[in-house]
């Protein structure tokens, strides 16, 4: 009976530090903010450092202006050079948090990054800043580093810098699981709404998709 005793106790306290420990700080704040369960099942183990230009931190859902994120930052993590990760960037808002019908907007994704050497990766989407509409609210934008299993061929369109089209409605949780890419390692957010400066940085935007199509055109 004592023998019986002690076993259960065993059993209830490896059971209580599981739970205890199946979510991490990060996990906790991301379900705080709603991204679990929105865009992903389950926490990564650590956030995920984001700095913008001017070392603006993009952290734990400050609230940033669209004109401080309108380019791509710098991000770093710690990872032997052997391993190969994904690096996603998502609006689960778009075009509004009460009616995110275009859940999730793509904003950034490269792919087969060695190590945390992002510069040598697959820039499959392009980075394109926020722009939310005026009106929709303060919008989540979630960065997910995913470790992949080897070198990995992605089945996924290019989505050149500037070029809006073809990003919304995309899956993290769908994404990573055709890739086996399991749960993200590391992750953060920050939020953004509207500003005056919104309508210039989308004209930018434009500017530049048209600027790629006029090449395009003039190369062939």
């Amino acid at each position: 009976m004592l023998i019986h005793h002690w076993i259960l106790l065993g059993l209830s306290w490896t059971l209580c530090n599981a739970d205890f420990y199946s979510e991490t700080e990060v996990g906790k704040f991301l379900r705080h903010l709603e991204v679990i369960p929105d865009v992903i099942e389950a926490g990564p183990q650590e956030f995920l450092n984001v700095t913008y230009l001017g070392f603006i931190q993009a952290d734990r859902g400050v609230e940033l202006q669209p004109m401080q994120v309108r380019d791509e930052p710098y991000v770093a993590w710690n990872a032997p050079m052997t391993n190969y990760y994904t690096l996603l960037m998502i609006d689960p808002d778009a075009p509004s948090p009460q009616q995110p019908s275009a859940r999730e907007k793509l904003h950034w994704m490269v792919l087969n990054i060695p190590g945390n050497q992002l510069i040598m990766g697959d820039v499959r989407a392009g980075y394109v800043g926020p722009t939310p509409a005026s009106g929709s609210g303060l919008h989540r934008y979630v960065f997910l580093l995913y470790r992949q299993q080897d070198y990995t061929k992605f089945d996924f369109p290019r989505l050149p810098k500037h070029i809006l089209t073809g990003r919304s409605k995309f899956r993290s949780m769908q994404f990573a699981k055709r890739y086996k890419l399991g749960y993200p390692v590391a992750g953060n957010v920050f939020t953004a709404t509207w500003s005056t400066d919104v309508p210039a940085l989308y004209n930018s935007i434009s500017r530049g998709a048209k600027q790629k199509i006029t090449l395009l055109e003039t190369a062939s």
